[in-house]
């Protein structure tokens, strides 16, 4: 909100700023003193609701006086507000549109951005009941009014004006869910921990991992992903830079010490954009009882964050961990280390824990999920020379899970690829749609639906949950590789580009942006951002198994070979290339590695493909199928080539397309035309 100079008005306090936001929503229309008594002050008695109106409207009157004269209108009963009196954002959109200014109206969309209506406004569940109704209104009245210009431009002919509109919309409207629903969206810092004993403890990861599960739970906030946080905090800077870098309204950081008689456990809740702390609190008690009674100290905090949120709590859900304290630390400590995937051995040494916390307790449902995780990496993300014994081992660590635990979606979503692999399609969405259900707030789970719906061909279905995903962990490469092929299967390309430019930012093979420039026909910047790549074979992705490391020279030459092959649009290059991979596929140690199998479909070489993933997918080589579906030349040879639909059908998809729908490129069955 605003003077009609342009000044911003600053209300400190919380029911304030809401009352007058109410107000301004409906400038020259009186609200009853009892309707906004019982919004904003409920459970209380009405006597007292109305006090705290009178004091709130003190406040304001004392906050507006140096600027405008009289804005408040406080007779009979009702609340009104001087519409000359105070702009906001909002009025000034409506207004831009209303008058078709396009530059202003433009303006206005930016500066609103994806922010949804009285962003980080918790004030309860009535307030939050009519703010959601408000949304809904505002939404539709803004939709319908940018509507209306766009008509009038293409009245008037001015089609330059009425395309800058629609993109600027185009950006808001966009925007994934959890952006515009204006659920506070909360990062969990890594506890600082105080030992003077010595020794192994590991109670501050214990803590973040309760909260982490506490809070995923609580349907009115969103929770960011780990590995962005643990991101930023790597990067350093002050709490409010973290908090803008994740795109975060709150954060919670503590600490945890442990003394000679106890522990005692401390969380605080920043606000992001200030810092400032807003609650505060802590747990004492032994250790023994710590480590037995996570759950009690889960619930000792949850009340009060989700209170100082103004979210409701819901009774805690049944969550089957151990009561065995060594095998919780093996636990913390191999999920930790399988989980950054990278170094030496350091997988390796993950999955010895693990599997030593199971000999301890073999009932421990999640640290056998955590394992069927590690066969994953293991397979997916090494060169590992036994990938498929490795899924195999997945998936019976998966089902052991899932036996122990029937609502571990995580485990069901890695069943889900497991099934796909082995092509049964239908089988995998009946998983990851189950999953979903079980656990809707697991990024990794909606990542895993996402992906699966767009290796089918509905990148239209699966493009909310991969925004989801997005937003939700927004500083992960891999998150904008699944966003950029998405993208490019909808022929988004410039929305292509841009999540490609923010996942080579964050460090992931950018394959997938050299393609959207090729999409966009931009052929020397794709060969570029390819050859580009080369550097980091053997570090950021690994080398084929069974290969020696590269000599320079080598490496330089078979990587201008395939830069100009997948992305030069020369005939001629593409041809060479795919008569090489023909020659890999036949003397490579595993013909079925991702650097065949990707480049094959990048190049559309149908007969290729289709002969490698008939014959084995694999955790590798699954990942090139997400831009399968892009149209345009010559990816989109392999599903013109006559042969495809027969190729879809052994690899189950036609059952899975009959049961959940066809893809966006192929509406009904093409055999039946």
């Amino acid at each position: 909100m605003m003077m009609p100079d342009g000044a911003e008005v600053v209300i400190s306090n919380r029911r304030a700023r809401a009352l007058l936001a109410m107000l301004c929503l409906s400038p020259g229309d009186a609200l009853d003193r009892d309707y906004i008594s019982k919004l904003l002050w409920p459970g209380r008695y009405q006597a007292q609701a109305r006090a705290s109106l009178r004091q709130c409207l003190l406040s304001l009157d004392k906050a507006l006086a140096p600027l405008v004269s009289k804005v408040l209108d406080t007779s009979h009963g009702r609340i009104a507000i001087d519409p000359c009196g105070l702009e906001s954002d909002l009025a000034q959109l409506e207004a831009g549109l209303a008058e078709v200014d396009v530059a202003n109206a433009c303006r206005w969309i930016e500066a609103i951005g994806s922010r949804p209506l009285l962003d980080q406004m918790q004030l309860g569940v009535p307030f939050q009941n009519w703010l959601t109704k408000c949304r809904e209104t505002v939404d539709t009245r803004l939709q319908v009014a940018v509507e209306r210009a766009l008509a009038a431009l293409d009245h008037e002919g001015d089609f330059a004006g009425r395309d800058q509109l629609a993109r600027a919309w185009q950006v808001r409207t966009r925007a994934p869910a959890w952006l515009r629903d204006g659920k506070p969206r909360i990062a969990i810092l890594p506890l600082k921990q105080h030992d003077a004993v010595g020794g192994a403890f590991f109670l501050a990861d214990g803590v973040v991992d309760e909260l982490t599960f506490r809070l995923a739970e609580v349907s009115a906030l969103a929770l960011l992903g780990r590995t962005s946080v643990l991101n930023v905090v790597q990067g350093g800077g002050t709490l409010p830079a973290m908090a803008d870098a994740l795109s975060a309204s709150h954060l919670i950081e503590g600490d945890v010490h442990r003394f000679d008689d106890g522990v005692r456990v401390s969380l605080r809740l920043i606000d992001g954009r200030s810092g400032v702390e807003i609650w505060s609190d802590r747990y004492d008690g032994t250790v023994a009882d710590a480590i037995r009674s996570r759950a009690i100290i889960g619930s000792h905090f949850i009340a009060g964050l989700c209170g100082a949120l103004g979210v409701d709590v819901l009774p805690a859900p049944v969550r089957r961990m151990t009561t065995n304290r060594d095998a919780y630390a093996l636990f913390l400590q191999g999920r930790e280390m399988t989980l950054r995937t990278a170094g030496e051995g350091v997988i390796a040494k993950g999955q010895d824990m693990l599997e030593n916390a199971l000999l301890l307790d073999p009932d421990f449902a999640e640290c056998w999920a955590a394992l069927a995780e590690t066969h994953l990496y293991v397979a997916g993300f090494t060169s590992a020379t036994n990938r498929v014994e490795r899924l195999q081992s997945m998936a019976q660590a998966a089902r052991k899970a899932i036996s122990l635990d029937p609502a571990q979606g995580h485990a069901r979503a890695m069943l889900g690829l497991y099934e796909f692999i082995n092509q049964n399609a239908v089988g995998a969405l009946d998983l990851v749609y189950e999953a979903h259900r079980l656990a809707p707030n697991d990024l990794n789970v909606t990542l895993r639906l996402g992906i699966i719906l767009v290796y089918l061909g509905r990148a239209t279905t699966a493009l909310p949950y991969i925004e989801e995903v997005v937003a939700g962990d927004p500083v992960h490469g891999r998150n904008y590789a699944a966003l950029c092929a998405t993208h490019l299967c909808l022929g988004n390309i410039q929305e292509a580009i841009a999540a490609g430019k923010r996942m080579a930012d964050l460090g992931f093979p950018a394959f997938w942006l050299a393609l959207a420039h090729v999409a966009n026909r931009e052929y020397d910047r794709a060969v570029q951002i390819y050859w580009d790549m080369r550097l980091l074979l053997g570090s950021t992705f690994a080398l084929p198994p069974g290969m020696t490391e590269l000599t320079d020279e080598a490496r330089d030459a078979y990587f201008t070979l395939t830069s100009r092959g997948v992305c030069s649009g020369d005939p001629e290059e593409r041809a060479r290339y795919c008569g090489t991979l023909d020659v890999l596929h036949q003397i490579m140690p595993d013909p079925y590695d991702n650097t065949i199998s990707h480049p094959a479909i990048w190049m559309g070489h149908a007969e290729l493909v289709m002969k490698i993933f008939g014959e084995q997918t694999t955790a590798v080589n699954v990942t090139g199928l997400m831009v399968l579906w892009a149209d345009f030349d010559p990816i989109n040879r392999t599903t013109k080539h006559p042969d495809f639909m027969a190729f879809a059908e052994r690899m189950g998809f036609v059952a899975a397309w009959n049961k959940y729908g066809w893809p966006d490129r192929m509406p009904c069955d093409p055999r039946r035309n």
